[in-house]
């Protein structure tokens, strides 16, 4: 795709493309001018829909992005615009055939000396941010959390519900004085940002859940390198674990699967067993007042700065619309360009997003056994969505088909080009981490706080996340970067955007320009310079995945 920036109302993606994606609201009858060819608008087209640039019969091939997206199902005429009822998800096959990809880095000169301000931990490893956690190792146990995070974030000053508690008081005190509430005007107050009495804890942080027990005893067995791996992920100080005693997934287990990662594992653990306990108040008492020993001393660790070789950032997105694949998505993926060209890690999931860009990420793998490994994970995740009668094709929303996204393959082949153009040097399954420098793939389902809470147990210090639509998705652990694929959700939804890629599509930047502007933004982000507007609303969206069907 041409990067430069773009001031026409419509926009053909690849050369081999058939269809052409309205940028603006466009007419019926107007006349498009694409080269040499002239096309009458059949009816109107909505922004971020795409309409075809020639007559064809049913059968023929849908081409966007290079590549195919779908199959028409009824005869369509130039001009016409795509729908669900004429077009339907197709995509190549794909396997590997030693492609031997070459890859041209961005120029990353002007970041090669740029350091971020991190915390180190003592395998070597830099966290963006220094937090608390909380875990519990089975369902039972999240109430008990529950009164544990209500007692430490309102009197550590990490609360963030107190603006709604006093305009709920409000509301409480005119009803009492026989106001008629309805016609009073009682928006809730911005609250004043408290001061945290730990200043170097950006957090504490409660991972509850609704496994452990019942199920499987692979369901447990995923969950417990899943929690294992947020204890190891570089962002956390230390952890509290709470147990019941008798469920599947057994503390044993855990700290098993603890070792396995990191052999070398030292950061201050406390467990507790509420079977154990004199009784369930005692069990949080000794809990508040042990974590709070340990708090007194993650406090004493401070920011040192580090090399952008070690960041770790996970590219993703959710709500998305028929600019995602154009604005923000590829913008991203410069961003990643850039950190691979750095030394950096980067993470790019989603499986059932990949779905149509299947050939593309093969040929891009730098060995043979991680190209196998990708091509394995898709099929049997593919074969089991297939086995109870759904499939990749089922998985864009009415959202997204509603914004343009009328097949799985071009919101996948979209979605794919977060993860920018460098060599795929690795395949990850499901809690597998990140240990190799460039770009991995990491096996999660599509689902917006699925893939995010997969992506951070593979070693995402940061997320970068795009949405069209919007969504308020964050993590417990890694500091989510919200980005909009346009300006309008930008000033609708500012409360959760902290980056409006919106000016690619008007023509004011390239996407270029873009990518280094968001890297500078990650930089102040994981130097704590910047907070993300995920991080302050405290949208700690934490979803285990059961390694059942989720698309």
């Amino acid at each position: 795709m041409d990067t430069t920036a773009k001031t026409r109302n419509f926009l053909k993606i690849h050369p081999s493309d058939n269809v052409l994606v309205a940028l603006g609201n466009l007419t019926a009858g107007v006349i498009i001018e694409e080269h040499a060819n002239s096309i009458t608008l059949k009816e109107n087209i909505p922004a971020k829909h795409k309409f075809f640039i020639s007559d064809m019969k049913a059968g023929d091939e849908v081409i966007m992005y290079g590549v195919l997206v779908g199959k028409l199902q009824s005869a369509v005429e130039k001009g016409q615009l795509m729908t669900t009822a004429n077009t339907k998800h197709a995509a190549g096959a794909y396997g590997y055939r030693d492609a031997h990809y070459q890859w041209q880095a961005p120029d990353a000169s002007k970041f090669t000396n740029r350091t971020f301000l991190g915390y180190k931990r003592s395998n070597g490893k830099f966290g963006t941010a220094n937090y608390w956690l909380f875990i519990p190792t089975v369902f039972c146990e999240n109430r008990n959390l529950d009164m544990i995070r209500e007692a430490l974030h309102n009197e550590l000053g990490y609360a963030v519900s107190d603006k709604y508690t006093r305009y709920t008081r409000e509301l409480l005190a005119a009803y009492q004085s026989g106001t008629d509430i309805s016609h009073l005007d009682l928006s809730p107050a911005a609250t004043a940002k408290e001061k945290r009495y730990f200043k170097n804890i950006d957090g504490i942080k409660f991972l509850n859940h609704t496994g452990g027990c019942g199920g499987t005893r692979q369901d447990a067995e995923t969950l417990s390198a899943l929690l294992a791996a947020y204890a190891d992920h570089p962002n956390v100080a230390g952890i509290t674990v709470l147990s019941l005693g008798c469920q599947h997934l057994q503390t044993e287990m855990f700290l098993k699967d603890l070792k396995k990662r990191n052999p070398s594992f030292d950061k201050p653990l406390f467990v507790f067993e509420q079977q154990k306990a004199q009784s369930e108040e005692q069990l949080i008492v000794d809990a508040i007042r042990t974590t709070f020993k340990g708090l007194v001393e993650a406090n004493k660790i401070t920011r040192e700065p580090a090399p952008l070789s070690e960041l770790t950032v996970g590219v993703k997105c959710g709500g998305s619309d028929g600019f995602s694949g154009i604005s923000a998505n590829p913008a991203v993926g410069y961003t990643a360009d850039l950190l691979v060209a750095l030394g950096a890690k980067v993470l790019l999931a989603e499986f059932p997003e990949l779905c149509g860009a299947e050939q593309q990420m093969v040929d891009r793998c730098v060995t043979k056994e991680a190209a196998e490994k990708f091509i394995h994970l898709m099929q049997t995740y593919d074969a089991l969505a297939n086995k109870v009668g759904s499939g990749f094709y089922m998985n864009p929303s009415p959202g997204n088909i509603k914004d343009g996204l009328i097949t799985d393959a071009i919101k996948s082949t979209g979605a794919a080009r977060k993860g920018g153009t460098s060599p795929v040097v690795d395949v990850l399954d499901y809690t597998e981490p990140a240990t190799k420098a460039g770009l991995s793939l990491v096996c999660t389902p599509g689902n917006d706080v699925e893939a995010t809470t997969g992506k951070a147990a593979a070693g995402a210090t940061l997320i970068l996340f795009t949405t069209g639509l919007g969504t308020p998705t964050g993590n417990p652990v890694a500091p989510t970067i919200k980005l909009s694929t346009n300006s309008t959700l930008a000033k609708r939804m500012g409360d959760i955007i902290d980056i409006d890629t919106g000016g690619i599509i008007t023509g004011e930047k390239t996407i270029e320009q873009m990518g280094e502007e968001i890297l500078e933004y990650c930089i102040k982000a994981a130097s704590g310079e910047v907070i993300p507007k995920a991080v302050l609303l405290g949208q700690d969206d934490f979803i285990p995945w059961k390694r059942g069907v989720s698309l």
